[in-house]
């Protein structure tokens, strides 16, 4: 189901403690905040694809969502099979192991970045759509197509000289390929123009109702970012405020887009 090396990037813990600091805790604050703000009232049924270890679907659970991760790597099924209230089965995105209609919401926080094709990622939505109920919601996280750009400048990763046909390879067509194979930075993926999703979300059938900037620009802040998330209330609350800009769209390092069946 999945490439080598994106499998031997999540087996060395490529997704472990992402979200737990940094950029990554930012990431999880407002993706967070935007799932509280869309999501139908807890006990909804969500199905959780490329979930991982459960980040997600461990506070989901804590609030009382019956959720069920789906995801291509044993081992993430394993560790978010532990956690209380979860249900975790090996799948992959393109075809969900569930019935049509079973779900209120599906969340694809990881698989539109690997699946490089544009043909994969519509079946993915076409999947989701399938699986979430009518009136139901699919909630999807893409990368931006500058966030190596921007990354390179901000943890100096510009100074192996690597690294820059791998970013101009980003921009030009939105593929990111590691040399030979093997990851030096960032496993193989896809990054998103924001308004791509707009185009994957009609073919799949879905009606688009919203594109929201998770980091906006302050996750190239650096070390301030870390006062910031000593106390995220007016982060998180001034940030709502231009969360659906679409200027600032392209600068944040994610993308979601919240679309309904």
């Amino acid at each position: 189901m999945l490439q080598r090396e994106i499998l031997d990037y999540y087996l060395r813990g490529g997704e472990r403690d992402r979200l737990s600091a940094g950029t990554g805790r930012l990431e999880f604050l407002r993706t967070w905040d935007v799932l509280v703000r869309s999501l139908p009232p807890a006990p909804a049924v969500v199905l959780d694809v490329g979930g991982a270890t459960g980040v997600y679907a461990k506070s989901l659970a804590e609030a009382g969502y019956r959720v069920t991760v789906v995801d291509p790597v044993p081992e993430h099924v394993a560790a978010a099979g532990s956690l209380d209230g979860v249900e975790a089965v090996l799948g992959d995105a393109r075809a969900l192991p569930a019935a049509d209609a079973s779900a209120d919401v599906v969340l694809l926080f990881g698989p539109l970045y690997h699946l490089q094709e544009r043909v994969d990622r519509v079946t993915a939505w076409r999947d989701a759509a399938r699986v979430v109920r009518p009136g139901g919601l699919v909630v999807a996280a893409t990368i931006s197509r500058f966030a190596s750009l921007f990354d390179g400048f901000v943890k100096g990763f510009f100074r192996d000289p690597a690294f820059r046909p791998i970013v101009e390879q980003d921009l030009a067509q939105g593929r990111h390929e590691n040399p030979g194979g093997v990851p030096r930075w960032f496993t193989s993926a896809y990054f998103h123009r924001p308004d791509e999703t707009v185009g994957e979300v009609a073919e799949a059938g879905l009606s688009l109702r919203r594109l929201v900037s998770v980091e906006s620009p302050l996750w190239m802040s650096g070390a301030a970012l870390d006062g910031f998330l000593q106390e995220p209330a007016l982060l998180l609350e001034m940030l709502r405020e231009v969360e659906e800009e679409p200027s600032l769209l392209g600068a944040s390092s994610h993308v979601l887009t919240v679309a309904v069946r």
